[in-house]
C-alpha cells in the first residue's frame, strides 16, 4: 500500500503487496486511515536468546499473535509468554519489548495515532 494519507476506504492484500524490510529479518505491511494504523510484521530470524532492548512511543498500541510464539515484556509486569491467538496492550510511553521464541512469528501491530515514524521510512 502507497504510505500516502488514504482519500477513503483501503484494502491490502498481502499475497500481492511487497513488504518493506526494515532490518535484518523483519518485514512489514502497513494500512492506516487518518487516526488509526495496522501493521502487520513477520519475523523471521529466531528463535532468539534474548529481547530487543525496550522501546517506548506516544501511541496506544494492540498487538495480536497471528503465527509463532513470543516473550511479551513492559515495565511494570511479569513477562508473558504468547502464542498465535493471544493479544497485548501498550498504553502509551511504556517501556516494552519482545523476544522471539519461535523460528518464525506474525504479529499484528495496532497504533492510534498513525505511526508519522513509520510512514516516513523509505
Amino acid at each position: 500500500m502507497d504510505k500516502a494519507q488514504p482519500a477513503g476506504a483501503s484494502v491490502l492484500h498481502l499475497d500481492a503487496a511487497r513488504g518493506e524490510a526494515f532490518r535484518p529479518g523483519f518485514e512489514r505491511w502497513t494500512i492506516h486511515t487518518d487516526k488509526l494504523m495496522a501493521v502487520v510484521i513477520d519475523i523471521a530470524n529466531g528463535p532468539w536468546k534474548e529481547a530487543d532492548p525496550p522501546h517506548t512511543h506516544p501511541h496506544e498500541q494492540v498487538a495480536y499473535v497471528a503465527e509463532g510464539e513470543i516473550l511479551f515484556l513492559a515495565e511494570g509486569q511479569a513477562p508473558q509468554r504468547l502464542i498465535a491467538g493471544d493479544l497485548y496492550a501498550i498504553p502509551p510511553n511504556i517501556p516494552h519489548a519482545i523476544q522471539l521464541l519461535s523460528k518464525t512469528a506474525r504479529l499484528v501491530d495496532c497504533f492510534t495515532p498513525v505511526r508519522e515514524d513509520i510512514l516516513k521510512q523509505p
